[in-house]
Order: C-alpha cells, then sequence, then structure tokens
C-alpha cells in the first residue's frame, strides 16, 4: 500500500487499529526495499563496529517515521535508523522499529531479510509485524488475539525433548563457557541472519527454539517477542527474565526463545554466571 499522502489518508490511518497500522506500514516498506538490489545499494558502515546500513534501510526508515507518527502522534519512536531520543521514556506507547533486519543479508543478495515493526505499550508489546517482502512471508500479532502467518494462525512447535529440536542459533553460542556442562545440549544448529526471522520461523512451529547470548537491540527483538508469545511460546533474556521494552538504554541481555519445554531445558542448560558474547 502507498505511503500516507494527503490529510484522507491520514485521518483513514488513525481510525486504523494498531496492527492494522503496522500491517499497511510494512506493505508500504516492502514496496521501497523492493526498488533496491542489495548489492548495488550505497552501503555505509556504522561508527563503533554497528555494523552496515545501505540506503534501502534510510529510505524505509525515512518512509515508515513519517506515516507512523502522524497517524498516532502521541506514541513515541525508537528505531535502529534514527538518533535515539530520552523523549520516547516519557511516552505510554512507543513505535519500535528495525527497517531492515538483516541489512548484511540483503547487502549481499539473500531475500532472507525482513521489515521488524512493534508498537510497545508500559514495557511490553502489543502490536507487532515482521514482513518478509522478497519470500512473500507476514507475521503478524495483536495482545490477546493470536499470531498469523499471511493471516493463517500459527502455534510454536509442540516437541519437548530439546534432543530432538532445530535450535536457530549462531555457531559462538555453543562455545563450552556458556553451559552449565560445558557442552550444548544436543540439538540440531541451524541459523537465519534475521532474529526477527528466527522468533517467527519458531512462532510458526518451523524450527522448535532460538537463542542468541549476545546483547540485543530492543528493535530487533520486539516484533518477534510479542508474535511468539501469542503463537504459544515464551520469550526471555539469557537468564531467564521477562523482556521488556523501551529502556532507556535499548539493549537486552541475550533471547532466549521457544515453546515452554524447550525454552525450560535451554535456560536450565545455559550458564547464567557464563560470559554473554561481546556486541
Amino acid at each position: 500500500m502507498p505511503a500516507i499522502d494527503d490529510a484522507q489518508t491520514e485521518e483513514q490511518a488513525k481510525g486504523l487499529t494498531d496492527l492494522e497500522l503496522l500491517i499497511r506500514a510494512a506493505d508500504a516498506a516492502g514496496e521501497i526495499a523492493s526498488r533496491y538490489s542489495g548489492p548495488t545499494a550505497r552501503r555505509w558502515d556504522k561508527p563503533g563496529g554497528q555494523g552496515p546500513v545501505t540506503e534501502a534501510d534510510l529510505a524505509v526508515n525515512a518512509l515508515l517515521e513519517e506515516m507512523l507518527p502522524e497517524a498516532r502522534p502521541d506514541y513515541g519512536w525508537l528505531s535502529e535508523e534514527t538518533e535515539d531520543s530520552a523523549d520516547r521514556l516519557t511516552r505510554d506507547s512507543v513505535f519500535i522499529i528495525d527497517p531492515i533486519d538483516g541489512t548484511r543479508a540483503f547487502a549481499e543478495g539473500s531475500r532472507t531479510w525482513a521489515h521488524s515493526l512493534a508498537i510497545a505499550t508500559a514495557g511490553r508489546v502489543t502490536a507487532a509485524v515482521i514482513y518478509l517482502p522478497q519470500r512473500g512471508l507476514m507475521y503478524t500479532a495483536a495482545q490477546g488475539q493470536g499470531a498469523a502467518r499471511n493471516g493463517t494462525p500459527i502455534r510454536a512447535s509442540s516437541l519437548t525433548d530439546l534432543a530432538l529440536a532445530e535450535v536457530l542459533t549462531a555457531r559462538p553460542n555453543l562455545a563450552a563457557e556458556h553451559w552449565r556442562t560445558r557442552n550444548a545440549p544436543g540439538f540440531t544448529r541451524s541459523y537465519r541472519p534475521s532474529l526477527a526471522y528466527r522468533m517467527a520461523k519458531v512462532a510458526d512451529g518451523r524450527a522448535g527454539a532460538m537463542l542468541t547470548l549476545r546483547r540485543s537491540w530492543e528493535w530487533d527483538i520486539a516484533a518477534g517477542d510479542l508474535i511468539l508469545r501469542e503463537a504459544g511460546g515464551q520469550a526471555t533474556d539469557r537468564l531467564g527474565q521477562d523482556l521488556r521494552f523501551n529502556n532507556p538504554v535499548p539493549l537486552l541481555n541475550g533471547v532466549v526463545a521457544g515453546p515452554p519445554a524447550l525454552h525450560k531445558e535451554l535456560i536450565a542448560a545455559l550458564d547464567p554466571d557464563g560470559p554473554g558474547i561481546a556486541s
């Protein structure tokens, strides 16, 4: 769908539910990002080793930063590609946005990148969309209304044995120092570059669980947190603490996510005194 471009459309957007607004915004973001070829898009490296950004990231962010606050002027704003402001901490609700999650994959020409859009109220995510336009996948959730993939309800896996599960995680997370027994559990490891997509795959039961021990930005996690919880899963930090959003420093202490049984096994196996992984 096109971005808001006149007063009538702005008023229509204000009449949408939060989830409907995020779906409309994700559609518009997909149209913008798909105009770029990742390998030929202009690219810069952010200072401090924070990774790459492309002209597509910035174009999507500009669209969303105009579109969403116009529809919800009372909401705060937190985005990977916008300089942070303490103003968001004074707002009851806040948009938490990653214009393109998986920028490296996008720049390499992969189709496995996502738009991650969420709204958090009083620290908890209440509406969320993860959209992979190049794969035709849109994951959605609203608090208390369940989760869906392309409009079809989804549920996390019913597996209860971690040894039989596929866990989406980067190889460094298997290092002995992170586990109580100095050995990672015997699950099958897979990987996807987008944290949002990893959480979505767990929510729809196509993977058993996911974990990252690296300190993680809220915009990478917020949408997936709600989608997974509404699909019957559980998401916490690496110590098993509930995830809270719109923090003064928008970083979380890693993420462990999966159906309750697998989540419990992973948390029990992780060494709480382990070092984590430096950002």
